[in-house]
């Protein structure tokens, strides 16, 4: 009996000018082998239930599928190169809506009646979610500004926090008993006090940092994608014109955040609004029609 082969196996044409290859789940060893890490922060794409990657693999899981494709960059390696790369902020903003659109469509399947009877409540909370979410995406949309200082005070002075913890975890071995690195402990724990000292920071220092990141993130978008173009459609494999207008927005977004930087992030923040609004329907949705769904299967 001949071996199933693994997914490795099936990636050569990615490296012969393929942007993305399908592989049928039934063509493929099961699960995935060792070297293959969960990834948690993607760009959200209709029908994918798990993502992982294996240094520039990686691979959107869907129901009956692995769609595999090749990042420039190790994300592990060159982080930032990484995010202006594979996920300008753009084509995040673009992606979210057509995955929350894609899974607004889409009817729960529910196979068996004690799988229903399992989520007897699943539906409220999922319905009490949703609710909270569109309420979220009116207080945005319609203070926008309000939302943006309130949200920058409080997560970029969390967030640095949080990666002190990050880096400090790097200095400890696997069962957090034995120090392994004594200058990556002391660097997160200074990343963390630093984190604790932000919060008495002035609000509109803040603001600029991060409106100044969000310039640099869309530049460096911009630069990439012209630089890619410039080469030549070979160069190219996921599309040369979709590359041309992700790097045209990418400058522009970045000359307005500049240039008219309220007007911008009210735009930015209104878009997110946009985002929780329709996230809460979708949840809504979801919910509503799981609650059909269990009515219909104890009434059988």
């Amino acid at each position: 009996m001949r071996d199933i082969p693994t997914l490795d196996g099936f990636l050569g044409p990615l490296h012969e000018g393929v942007w993305e290859v399908t592989i049928a789940k039934n063509q493929v060893t099961e699960p995935l082998d060792p070297g293959w890490e969960r990834s948690f922060l993607n760009i959200p794409t209709p029908g994918t239930v798990a993502s992982y990657r294996k240094g520039h693999y990686h691979v959107h899981e869907t129901e009956h599928a692995y769609n595999v494709h090749l990042d420039r960059y190790d994300p592990k390696i060159h982080p930032f190169l990484h995010l202006v790369d594979d996920a300008p902020l753009l084509l995040m903003i673009a992606d979210t809506f057509v995955t929350l659109v894609a899974r607004a469509r889409k009817t729960p399947e529910m196979k068996t009646g004690v799988l229903l009877r399992e989520q007897k409540r699943a539906w409220q909370i999922q319905i009490l979610v949703g609710v909270a979410l569109f309420l979220t995406g009116l207080w945005i949309v319609f203070n926008p500004l309000v939302t943006f200082a309130g949200m920058t005070n409080i997560l970029v002075p969390a967030a640095i926090m949080v990666l002190g913890i990050i880096i400090s975890r790097k200095g400890f071995s696997g069962d957090v008993t034995k120090v392994v690195s004594p200058g990556s402990l002391f660097l997160g724990i200074s990343v963390f006090c630093i984190g604790i000292v932000s919060f008495f920071l002035p609000l509109e220092f803040f603001i600029q940092v991060v409106l100044l990141i969000l310039s640099f993130w869309a530049f460096g978008s911009a630069w990439v994608s012209f630089s890619l173009v410039a080469k030549g459609k070979h160069s190219v494999p996921e599309g040369f014109f979709r590359r041309m207008f992700i790097g045209m927005f990418s400058l522009l977004l970045a000359l307005l955040i500049l240039l008219i930087p309220d007007a911008t992030v009210t735009l930015l923040m209104e878009i997110l609004g946009i985002l929780s609004l329709l996230l809460g329907v979708v949840l809504c949705a979801g919910g509503w029609r799981l609650r059909a769904k269990m009515n219909a299967s104890s009434s059988a």
